[in-house]
């Protein structure tokens, strides 16, 4: 099956016309496009608890977004987790009502695993999800052992792709260990750099079971034949660069009779969806926020 999608918004689904609507009535929906503490609806904050046995909180930090009802009913914090006897670093969120649960590994853009992510996988938790944001300079130290954004960018830069491709599916499989995780409902999703990961790991793992690459370079196009994953492609109508590959893409997928759906945002130009940036696009984010969730609630939560 496959659809492509050009229009602003599109229709509404079920889980977005009862999001939208709890937000009018003011009620606690979680917030439509993935921000920062400091851009959160609401910025009430909450302690996190223990995520699991085998995962190792470091600190305690707050989470933000919702009301107090919403956050009391996740834990999140920073962990670490083993790949083969390497040390992965992330961040984890999780509801805490009994599981287990469908799972999401978020791969972050190239500036490093910024707070934004951390923020994502909260915004995920309360929507049923064990999220995994993975800091993809791990063997390097560690985000924490950058300076900002752009050192981290040219550290990833150096790092080779498959490696970060094998740290991506190594966030699967630990996911799949844990107990609280429906170990065949796992997927993941990523933006710019990470939304290239994502599609490399699309065609390439079969665990997966979902994928939602955000603005992310198409992978070769020889690998899509052995692609067994429904994806759902998000794209910005001004990223020239990204969106000069789509087509080619495209025309591979429908060849393959391949599960996909691609949804472009006129208006919106690459890493829109971060609301932390400059290149920030209310409409295309919140929109993109609820095909993503109605993607995820198809292929994890409902099959």
């Amino acid at each position: 099956m496959s659809t492509t999608d050009r229009i602003l918004g599109g229709s509404l689904s079920r889980r977005a016309f009862l999001s939208r609507l709890a937000l009018v009535a003011g009620g606690s929906a979680v917030a439509l496009a993935c921000g920062s503490e400091a851009t959160a609806i609401v910025p009430t904050a909450t302690t996190a608890a223990p995520l699991s046995p085998t995962a190792k909180p470091t600190t305690a930090p707050g989470s933000t977004g919702g009301d107090s009802a919403a956050l009391d009913s996740i834990d999140a914090g920073p962990i670490e987790f083993d790949a083969d006897g390497e040390k992965l670093l992330g961040y984890l969120s999780r509801p805490t009502l009994p599981g287990p649960h469908p799972a999401i590994v978020v791969v972050h853009e190239n500036r490093g695993l910024l707070p934004h992510f951390h923020d994502l996988t909260r915004r995920y938790a309360r929507e049923g999800y064990v999220a995994l944001a993975v800091d993809m300079l791990s063997r390097q130290g560690g985000a924490d052992s950058f300076a900002d954004g752009n050192a981290m960018r040219a550290a990833l830069g150096r790092i080779p792709q498959d490696q970060v491709v094998y740290d991506g599916n190594a966030a699967v499989r630990f996911l799949q260990s844990l107990p609280y995780v429906r170990r065949d409902r796992v997927g993941a999703t990523g933006f710019c750099f990470g939304g290239s990961i994502v599609w490399r790991m699309a065609v390439g793992n079969p665990e997966l079971r979902a994928a939602v690459p955000f603005y992310g370079s198409a992978p070769p196009l020889e690998d899509v034949a052995n692609l067994q994953v429904p994806v759902l492609g998000i794209y910005a109508g001004e990223d020239s660069r990204i969106n000069a590959g789509v087509p080619a893409l495209e025309a591979e997928l429908m060849a393959k009779g391949k599960d996909y759906k691609f949804v472009t945002y006129p208006g919106a130009n690459h890493a829109f969806f971060n609301d932390t940036g400059s290149r920030y696009h209310p409409q295309a984010a919140e929109a993109a926020w609820m095909e993503a969730l109605d993607w995820f609630e198809d292929h994890l939560m409902d099959t």
